[in-house]
């Protein structure tokens, strides 16, 4: 099976079948998700527990977004997806979990209001980018990061309109932040203005502030 898909061939039926599901997740995406202007994206670890100062925070912020007339969209997960969402329900918001299908680790939290499932991470990710008026990233590990690089990638390059980027937890990201201008802006591998694509906070009310600097909701 894994090699595979490394093996250019014509196209069979289970490709074609494949194609009228990836075309089906995005109509139910389109559908479902046309009226929860102005939304927030917040993205985080799957493995932060409901005891964590992280979660507390995460759970806060999503309130205080959602108390402000914006809707709230995660992952639909356990951890810091969870806290976002049931912040966001817990203050009578609209609360959006797009779930993805894994066979370890992701099983939709109970708070999402709106939920949708699907098998293909690049869907997730158009519809992410498509309805966000800005991101908010908490800690987490590789798909927390795949999802900001992407976006900073899609500002950098003038794909997409730049919006609000914030990176929550100093401490926890100073390793990447530091790396990004001691190595990176250093080697001329980034310029001194992509650094500006991001903003780092850390407090609820700072964060809500800022975005809605950018939006009129």
């Amino acid at each position: 099976m894994i090699e595979k898909q490394y093996v250019i061939d014509a196209m069979d039926a289970r490709d074609i079948w494949r194609m009228f599901r990836i075309m089906a997740e995005f109509v139910d995406g389109f559908e479902t998700l046309a009226d929860i202007y102005p939304a927030v994206s917040i993205f985080g670890s799957a493995r932060v527990t409901p005891d964590s100062k992280i979660y507390q925070k995460t759970e806060k912020i999503a309130s205080r977004f959602a108390s402000e007339g914006f809707s709230i969209i995660t992952g639909g997960g356990p951890g810091i997806m969870e806290a976002a969402n049931k912040g966001a329900a817990e203050a009578k918001g609209k609360s959006i979990g797009l779930n993805i299908k894994l066979p370890l680790e992701q099983q939709p939290n109970p708070y999402s209001n709106i939920q949708l499932d699907f098998k293909y991470f690049f869907i997730r990710k158009v519809l992410l980018i498509k309805y966000s008026v800005a991101y908010v990233i908490m800690p987490g590990g590789f798909g927390t990061m795949d999802e900001m690089f992407e976006a900073l990638t899609l500002i950098q390059t003038k794909r997409i309109k730049c919006f609000p980027l914030i990176v929550v937890g100093g401490d926890y990201w100073k390793g990447v932040l530091d790396w990004m201008k001691k190595s990176a802006l250093k080697e001329g591998m980034l310029s001194p203005e992509d650094l500006s694509i991001f903003q780092c906070m850390d407090e609820p009310e700072e964060i809500v502030r800022y975005v809605k600097r950018f939006v009129i909701v």
